[in-house]
């Protein structure tokens, strides 16, 4: 289940200079929101974020669904090389000791992540949660759903939600900036160009447009001033 989207700009999005698009800290909110109320008529017991991109999407949505999270961490992608590994990694999983699982077995548990790209890593976490905590049924959010052909699949059964739909370009999300170079005010400011919410150059070696139109504009008016003097004169 995908949020409403204009058909005729279904994943439209613009690429920055550097191939990848942007996402703000707004951007990624909104998209949270629309789909809250369809995650709300599914109505799970507790989240399971997957760390470390699905974490604070999972916080966004507490705020509407009012209740808990739990925390795995998984890695398909290698930070270091930018590159996939052959298979998911589990880095880190629930500590039965404690009795955490016992919010999963039985209940109602929606698994939580920023992108959903090969689908491989949600394919992982769902059937290592069902072979090791028996949840009643599961469903999964992805704040955002690549357009491309998927890898992994899904248990049957498994409800999928999704904020928006994304071309199949490198996400890079607000919490990531500092890894792409820049801070977050920039960011922010290539990521509101990328959603067509700001006519900026998306490099920073442009020009914006708006500053070219106002010296454009400037110029003509110093020409139009000197015509005017020149007439008089005459």
């Amino acid at each position: 289940m995908a949020a409403k989207q204009d058909p005729a700009h279904k994943g439209a999005r613009a690429i920055a200079a550097d191939g990848k698009t942007y996402f703000s800290y707004a951007q990624v909110h909104e998209a949270v929101s629309s789909a809250a109320p369809a995650i709300q008529a599914f109505k799970p017991d507790v989240m399971v974020a997957i760390g470390g991109g699905g974490f604070i999407p999972a916080r966004m949505l507490r705020t509407e669904l009012k209740v808990p999270i739990l925390a795995v961490s998984l890695e398909l992608y290698d930070d270091a090389t930018k590159t996939a590994n052959v298979q998911v990694i589990k880095k880190q999983w629930f500590d039965e000791t404690s009795g955490v699982g016992k919010l999963v077995c039985g209940r109602r548990v929606l698994v939580v992540d920023e992108v959903d790209d090969t689908r491989a890593t949600l394919q992982y976490c769902i059937e290592e949660l069902m072979k090791s905590n028996a949840p009643a049924e599961v469903a999964t959010f992805c704040v955002f759903n690549k357009l491309k052909p998927k890898k992994g699949v899904l248990p049957a059964g498994v409800k999928m939600f999704v904020g928006a739909d994304i071309p199949d370009k490198w996400s890079c999300f607000p919490w990531d900036a500092a890894a792409y170079g820049r801070d977050i005010r920039a960011h922010e400011k290539v990521a509101r160009w990328c959603a067509g919410e700001e006519v900026a150059a998306a490099g920073s070696h442009s020009v914006g447009v708006r500053a070219q139109l106002a010296l454009a504009l400037a110029a003509g008016c110093a020409l139009g001033a000197l015509v005017g003097i020149a007439c008089a004169r005459r």
